[in-house]
């Protein structure tokens, strides 16, 4: 791994690191004309895929024992494309129609765009964080919550920072747990060394130390995808060094881009 450099000022420290070997803490891209290649390409570093977590989506009779009704609400909050696959995928089970009148807030504008898999996008309601941050999220729910009866999907671990907000502003919500995160055997990618580690989720965050509790950063660069991912790795202890997304960096991808450009220089 990456060892810790010593230097008097940050532009020198930066020409100092090397940034040979990432590990991407989600699955291999199905095609080759991914943008994680042609980052690696243009940068001659190795990319490592390992999903450090799998999502798997309860049944619909699982669904139903939490009582929840889904026409009963006229807002939706998505903090992930999990979160959206399974909430329609669980309305297609249970039969379940949408009303057309169902307003949509979403975390980042990708996961509003994703949506188009399963609506007419054009003619929803469909609103997202301005800068990708659950702060721009909250901002965006606060100006209905007197308005609306969200339904906020969740996994079946970890606090729910919306859910407190909504709870502290007596907005009128219900959680419904869609599906659950389980961690993977990571065994095998944390056998080699990384200069980086990049995670997407705090559960992946989790599953780290679960393998090793005794980890240390030392010198190893960690990258960190969305708010919740983001606070998961600074409440952990690590140093967060690529964040996204950001206004300039909307995507991994791109923050990596910014970040490798700059030490390159």
């Amino acid at each position: 791994m990456a060892k810790a450099v010593r230097t008097t000022s940050k532009q020198s420290a930066k020409k100092e690191l090397k940034v040979n070997a990432i590990l991407i803490t989600q699955p291999r891209p199905d095609t080759d004309k991914s943008p994680y290649f042609d980052l690696a390409k243009k940068y001659d570093i190795k990319l490592e895929f390992h999903p450090f977590i799998r999502v798997e989506g309860l049944t619909g009779k699982e669904f139903r024992k939490q009582r929840v009704d889904i026409t009963e609400y006229s807002a939706i909050i998505f903090t992930s494309r999990s979160a959206v696959d399974h909430f329609f995928r669980i309305c297609e089970e249970l039969k379940v129609k949408v009303s057309q009148d169902m307003k949509y807030f979403c975390i980042t504008e990708a996961v509003a765009l994703y949506l188009q898999k399963f609506i007419l996008y054009r003619k929803r309601k469909v609103f997202f964080s301005p800068d990708g941050s659950t702060d721009g999220l909250l901002e965006v729910v606060n100006k209905h919550k007197n308005n609306e009866k969200f339904i906020l999907p969740t996994a079946d671990n970890g606090k729910n920072d919306i859910a407190m907000f909504l709870a502290k502003n007596k907005a009128t919500y219900t959680e419904a747990t869609l599906y659950r995160t389980l961690s993977n055997d990571i065994s095998p990618a944390m056998k080699d060394s990384y200069d980086m580690i990049v995670f997407f989720s705090p559960f992946s965050v989790q599953t780290l130390f679960d393998h090793d509790p005794a980890f240390k950063q030392n010198g190893t660069l960690i990258g960190a995808f969305g708010p919740t991912t983001s606070k998961a790795v600074e409440e952990a202890g690590l140093r967060l060094d690529v964040k996204a997304p950001a206004p300039n960096a909307p995507s991994m991808v791109s923050a990596l881009e910014l970040y490798l450009s700059e030490i390159k220089k």
